[in-house]
């Protein structure tokens, strides 16, 4: 991949850019258009979909990047255990606010009709099966993406028959849409047989992004990644916060991923809604702490799916998540089935723009005994900011095979541009998730640290970005084998 670092400087907010594909989206047209617009990382929802249409859809993205020159990374987004409401008849049912309806096993679904405890009540299934077994009266049910609330008022003494509901809020619910339960704890695994099936695919086929829905324990994650080694991939897992009970184990799911999504659909339809952006808050300062990217996610342009133009709130919205301190924001419908998808992404690029010229240099103070990070590299990455600062350094080159020294740099939000140079592609593509990471390949060649110096000198020379005067600051790490933790000054003659 014959990358321009001209080019890449032209796409010059340091904020990254998540795109989920769809039908608007996901011809080799309107890929390139994005890149060019400013995506980062293309999303894959695999709750719509098939292996062979990610096989596609991942060769596609592929191709483009290669042929224009600039890298993007792929996430695929494992459905998970989404509880969904089963098939009403006539596609929707009305619930008025006091009425009562019943959930009801699938295998006791024919006789509900001759239940005394059901008549003259709706009832409707669901996905996940064991749930009539699982609930308990007093128990909160949310449907139709917080629209809709229940209360469990009883539950049959014989499993697998019912439980009746007490309608709150009332409102027109349809066929396979979501079933929340806030605050209810239940023994559905985190991944389904086909979630795995995806993740193995995803492992195989080089997807760079594992996003791991409703997690709420680390042991979950360390269960996806074991079987992502299993398949021999290195695909890395961002583990999605949307339920409480991942709230409460936060820094141990933090410290386990790869990365994090704040996925504030569910989150507020699982919590409080009136908290949401208090825990967007404290969920990305937790992911700093421990130097994990981390993504906002959900409804950021939404009015842009139908319209050209943002609201005013959205675009405070993905301000204040880059005022947070989030890695990259997310677009979902808007991206995947809007009529403006290039335009979204624009604006969001706009939007990031404005916000970043604002920011003042936050270097990270607090290192966790528990950071998953060389405390060394962590040290020397953040006086290598502290130095840059001081300095008026005009480029950080860092080189890199795992992208460690990348990470922590991008942690500590200096002011000097980025470059992280790797000689591995799958590293390459990983790092396009990273705050203010510009990342481009190295040959293989250059394994000294003279040598990376040379080449990043004349990358930069080429291009006129490097004239004399100015100063570079390289800062290799051991993970590249032949090249110590260094830390070089050159000024630019």
């Amino acid at each position: 991949m014959n990358v321009s670092v001209k080019s890449l400087l032209e796409r010059p907010s340091r904020t990254k850019i998540v795109a989920t594909l769809g039908p608007a989206s996901d011809s080799e047209e309107m890929l390139e258009k994005l890149i060019f617009a400013g995506v980062d990382v293309f999303r894959i929802n695999a709750a719509h979909g098939t292996q062979e249409r990610f096989a596609v859809m991942v060769k596609r993205i592929r191709s483009v990047s290669k042929r224009i020159g600039l890298p993007v990374g792929i996430l695929m987004d494992l459905a998970g255990p989404k509880i969904r409401l089963g098939e009403l008849e006539n596609g929707e049912l009305t619930l008025e606010s006091g009425s009562e309806m019943a959930f009801v096993s699938p295998k006791f679904l024919e006789k509900s009709a001759g239940c005394p405890h059901l008549v003259g009540i709706p009832c409707v299934t669901c996905t996940y099966e064991p749930l009539v077994n699982e609930l308990r009266a007093g128990d909160r049910i949310v449907l139709a993406d917080g629209t809709v609330e229940l209360t469990v008022s009883q539950v049959s003494a014989k499993k697998n028959q019912w439980a009746k509901c007490r309608v709150l809020d009332g409102g027109t619910v349809r066929s396979r849409q979501g079933v929340n339960l806030p605050g209810v704890k239940l023994s559905i695994p985190a991944m389904l047989e086909i979630d795995r099936s995806n993740a193995a695919w995803a492992a195989k086929n080089g997807v760079d992004f594992l996003g791991l829905s409703f997690v709420r324990h680390a042991f979950e994650i360390t269960d996806l990644k074991n079987l992502i080694a299993e398949n021999g991939g290195t695909t890395q897992v961002v583990a999605k916060i949307e339920k409480p009970e991942a709230l409460e184990n936060l820094a141990e799911i933090v410290k386990e991923t790869d990365a994090v999504m704040v996925a504030r659909g569910d989150l507020g339809v699982e919590t409080d809604i009136a908290r949401v952006a208090v825990l967007q808050k404290e969920i990305i300062q937790i992911c700093r702490a421990y130097r994990r990217p981390v993504i906002v996610a959900t409804q950021m342009l939404e009015s842009m799916t139908h319209t050209n133009l943002p609201t005013r709130a959205e675009v405070s919205d993905v301000a204040n998540a880059i005022l947070d301190g989030t890695d990259a924001c997310m677009l979902s419908g808007e991206s995947a089935v809007g009529e403006f998808p290039v335009e979204t992404v624009q604006m969001m690029h706009r939007i990031a723009l404005g916000t970043e010229d604002t920011l003042e240099s936050d270097f990270l103070q607090f290192i966790p005994e528990t950071s998953p990070i060389d405390q060394t590299l962590e040290i020397m990455a953040r006086n290598v900011c502290d130095l840059a600062e001081e300095l008026n350094a005009k480029f950080i080159v860092t080189a890199t095979a795992n992208g460690e020294s990348a990470r922590c740099l991008s942690a500590n939000r200096g002011p000097a541009r980025i470059i992280a140079l790797t000689p591995s592609r799958d590293t390459l593509q990983k790092m396009c998730l990273d705050w203010g990471v510009i990342p481009m390949e190295l040959p293989k060649s250059k394994k000294t640290t003279k040598d990376i110096m040379a080449f990043a000198l004349e990358l930069l020379k080429n291009e006129n970005l490097a004239v004399p005067g100015d100063r570079l600051i390289l800062f290799t790490d051991a993970s590249l084998g032949t090249a110590q933790n260094a830390i070089v000054v050159y000024d630019v003659k």
